[in-house]
């Protein structure tokens, strides 16, 4: 055989050989790439909790502040709204106190099935006043809260799951046996006017935020529902 022919056949298998180890190093990277952009999605992915809107607003002359009726709306797991909440506060600061537990970086990261992403219970909503400091429960300590029940009557199974789960949230010496990362109490809070929606949002590796936007043309001049006396 003619030596340029062996030259060609040798450059044609060395070409193909990289080829085939080109596409084995792209395929890898494109892997990589992916994982990777699942990693951040998670870690900076985010889920709406509740909205918030204001029903009434009026100047009271008694205590000269102005007298704020809100509608809490919570959401599930799920994201379906749970019935509605109302809440009538002398004066326009409201803030809601919230058990924020995160985990591990490394759950997150993994997309976790249970501890994927960060969990927030509403504990109550309150308007700071000294003494006249005005609070309504939202979730009360050591019960199933309502964003996470899996049906209206809580069985035991799912009872002793959240006797357990409480336990592990608030001992420091056994959370990092449940992943986690850290639990702590926030208090979120917004000026509430009427018009606007609010919107408590949690960051899956991080804490709640209250988000604000206009109401939408097509709800304006509509009554809006009142709290029940």
């Amino acid at each position: 055989m003619k030596l340029s022919k062996v030259l060609n056949i040798v450059s044609i298998s060395l070409f193909a050989a990289a080829l085939v180890l080109g596409g084995v190093s792209l395929n890898r990277w494109i892997q990589k790439e992916r994982v990777l952009r699942q990693i951040i999605a998670r870690l900076t992915a985010e889920t709406r909790l509740a909205d918030v809107l204001v029903t009434k607003s009026e100047y009271d002359e008694a205590t000269k502040r102005i007298r704020t009726t809100i509608k809490f709306l919570e959401y599930d797991a799920q994201g379906k709204a749970l019935p509605p909440k109302y809440f009538t506060f002398s004066g326009n600061i409201i803030q809601f106190q919230s058990l924020v537990i995160r985990f591990q970086d490394k759950l997150v990261e993994a997309g976790d099935r249970l501890r994927g992403k960060s969990i927030a219970l509403f504990m109550k909503a309150f308007v700071l006043d000294g003494p006249e400091t005005r609070e309504f429960e939202i979730t009360s300590m050591k019960e199933v809260p309502a964003g996470y029940r899996i049906q209206k009557n809580v069985n035991a199974y799912e009872a002793k799951f959240w006797e357990e789960f409480w336990q592990y949230a608030l001992d420091p010496k056994k959370r990092d046996l449940a992943g986690v990362k850290n639990a702590q109490i926030e208090a979120p809070g917004s000026m509430f006017l009427p018009g606007t929606i609010y919107t408590l949002v949690i960051e899956h590796d991080g804490g709640i935020r209250i988000d604000a936007q206009p109401v939408p043309e097509i709800v304006k001049g509509e009554r809006l529902e009142m709290a029940k006396p």
